[in-house]
């Protein structure tokens, strides 16, 4: 480990910045807004950025924030505990059908994906009737869940259980894989869905109001924090704490749906979940570094500790890498949680056309058509560059190249 595998940068008024980012592109929003994260007077030793680093809202999506005696809600954000899962199962590439629509149908028909709104109709990106197996689930969590909602009334009507065990929308996918050997793997991206959200933006403007409140002066609003001490630090921590346990389990029931829709449509008997991961990359823990104990705000970024399985995965065309934690203490145990944009949503729109976002996705079944743009690979670094930036960080396990990809 040396110096010479990370970016450093001096803040003024702040720590520094180590930024795995050598070779890849970083706009200079993001940089100035890692800066303004470094310049909070709580940060221990230096802000870590990921080398899929880019804007976020708050803090840089692609950045690790240790903190001692504070939390800032926006660091974590509104979708907390969004992450990864990834099983691989005995089948072969040869085991499955020549043409994947029935595969890609199945699974969409298996998990309520993406969104919609209408006058008296239901969301289609949610459970109409929660099967039993969802309800059952759900009574892990639902003691925890009524005790927040005494403290916090607004948290109740959300959208809970009727969101557990689906997908949503924007970059949550579930794809079907093929690793080195062609051996199939499920993966899916996805976090706590509505009632995570709500209690992210609930606690987010709670912070704004205290720092309001208290007359505090910030380099961003959205860096508002809760002093550690406080009723409302101890509230948010046990919410989100909740959040993250719901967003595992909600990729948890997800990968046992996928998994029971597919077989349904490949009739030869497999076993699934020989290898499995499950981790967030959108959340905040408790952890020991430089030995000392911190709370470290992972917004964007994947635990790397020396041994530990994570999951980095490409845009919709192109490679994902299971990988080991190297456990590089200079980046906080960390590693990217993605590729990272390098186009906005709405650039992305204006920017590429349908045909490149269809030669783009060749040998991919997936949705072709113009409201999947915005999460089109040209919207994305090349993972090939992000990997080798962070080559101190982790070690690849299993390359994996998607075949069937289904987006909300």
């Amino acid at each position: 480990m040396t110096a010479t595998t990370y970016e450093y940068t001096d803040v003024p008024g702040g720590v520094p910045i180590k930024a795995w980012t050598r070779g890849v592109p970083v706009e200079d929003g993001a940089r100035a807004q890692l800066a303004r994260a470094a310049q909070m007077p709580f940060i221990f030793k230096h802000v870590a950025a990921m080398p899929d680093v880019h804007i976020g809202i708050g803090a840089t999506v692609g950045s690790v924030i240790p903190t001692k005696g504070a939390v800032i809600p926006a660091a974590v954000g509104v979708d907390i505990g969004c992450g990864m899962m990834a099983a691989r199962t005995s089948l072969l590439a040869s085991d499955l059908p020549d043409h994947l629509e029935g595969v890609r149908s199945a699974i969409e028909q298996a998990v309520p994906h993406g969104r919609s709104v209408g006058r008296g109709k239901r969301d289609n990106g949610s459970w109409g009737s929660p099967p039993p197996a969802i309800v059952a689930a759900w009574s892990t969590l639902v003691q925890r869940f009524d005790r927040l909602c005494e403290k916090h009334p607004r948290l109740k009507n959300t959208n809970n259980l009727v969101h557990l065990g689906t997908l949503g929308t924007g970059n949550h996918f579930i794809e079907l894989c093929l690793d080195e050997a062609g051996a199939v793997w499920v993966m899916l991206h996805s976090g706590s869905r509505g009632v995570g959200n709500a209690i992210g933006t609930f606690f987010i403007e709670l912070a704004k109001q205290d720092m309001r409140k208290w007359h505090l002066n910030l380099p961003d609003e959205d860096l508002a924090y809760f002093p550690e001490g406080t009723d409302h630090f101890d509230d948010y921590v046990e919410a989100v704490g909740w959040a993250q346990d719901y967003a595992a389990l909600n990729r948890r029931m997800m990968m046992t749906n996928v998994i029971a829709a597919l077989r349904k449509v490949i009739t030869k008997p497999f076993e699934a979940e020989l290898e499995a991961v499950n981790c967030h990359h959108n959340y905040v823990t408790r952890e020991n570094h430089f030995g000392e104990n911190v709370l470290v705000t992972r917004k964007g970024a994947v635990r790397a500790a020396k041994g530990v399985m994570g999951i980095i995965p490409g845009s919709m065309g192109a490679k994902s890498f299971i990988v080991r934690g190297l456990g590089n203490p200079e980046s906080f145990d960390s590693c990217s949680h993605g590729a990272g944009r390098v186009m906005s949503r709405t650039a992305a729109k204006k920017l590429v056309t349908l045909d490149e976002h269809i030669a783009d996705t060749a040998g991919v079944e997936c949705r072709k058509d113009e409201g999947v743009i915005d999460e089109t690979p040209r919207a994305y670094k090349p993972i090939e560059a992000v990997m080798a930036a962070q080559a101190d960080l982790v070690e690849i396990v299993h390359t994996l190249k998607q075949v069937v990809c289904v987006k909300g």
